[in-house]
């Protein structure tokens, strides 16, 4: 993947980007606790090329400054917002429909910001709806509904046994908003057992209706 450095006012992100594809684009970030090598986001952006997706993992500032500890939720965005802006504008701009997302504290950041990014549909890898040893009452489903409440396609791919709600618990936190959301079980905790097995087929599908 090419590699393309993208300030933003969090300090330098970095962005791998893969083959361009006319279907649309697929851009996602990492969680707090790893980078874009997790093995889902590298089988995500090897399998969608192939069907004409162009991907973009990105490193955000954090990462690429070499701390060890996230950025808070706000810088999250931040950094974020204006990064998408530098990918979808101008000449080189990445081609539409514009799919955001990633996992994890990844994910939360893609729909918390899915409307100030212009984005197509959102992709929510783990998704941590409720931080292990707390109770409901730190749910995070107000940033799992934000696409939701506003008209953005919403794909969940959680781990059977994810530790930060399963499946289930996603379905149920969402009420009855879940009909107009996609949600799949794959094997696994808060990383996936097989991503190339479950995820990748979730992934793709989802994809394919929002190019639709």
């Amino acid at each position: 993947m090419r590699q393309r450095t993208v300030e933003t006012p969090e300090g330098p992100a970095r962005v791998h980007l893969g083959p361009r594809g006319d279907a649309g684009s697929v851009v996602l970030t990492h969680g707090a606790g790893g980078g874009i090598d997790a093995p889902d986001l590298q089988a995500i952006a090897q399998a969608l090329p192939s069907l004409g997706w162009t991907v973009a993992l990105v490193e955000m500032p954090w990462r690429v400054a070499g701390r060890r500890v996230a950025s808070p939720p706000s810088r999250l965005d931040a950094a974020w917002v204006p990064l998408l802006g530098s990918l979808t504008r101008g000449r080189w701009a990445l081609p539409r429909p514009l799919v955001v997302g990633g996992r994890s504290a990844g994910a939360r950041v893609a729909c918390r910001t899915c409307v100030a990014v212009d984005a197509d549909a959102v992709l929510a890898l783990s998704f941590p709806l409720v931080p292990p040893g707390k109770d409901i009452g730190h749910s995070r489903v107000g940033e799992l509904l934000a696409p939701v409440e506003s008209g953005v396609p919403l794909a969940v791919v959680q781990g059977r046994a994810d530790p930060f709600g399963g499946p289930q618990d996603v379905c149920e936190a969402l009420g009855e908003r879940v009909r107009s959301v996609v949600v799949s079980e794959v094997a696994g905790t808060h990383s996936f057992t097989a991503p190339q097995r479950d995820v990748v087929p979730a992934v793709t599908a989802f994809v394919s209706s929002v190019a639709r």
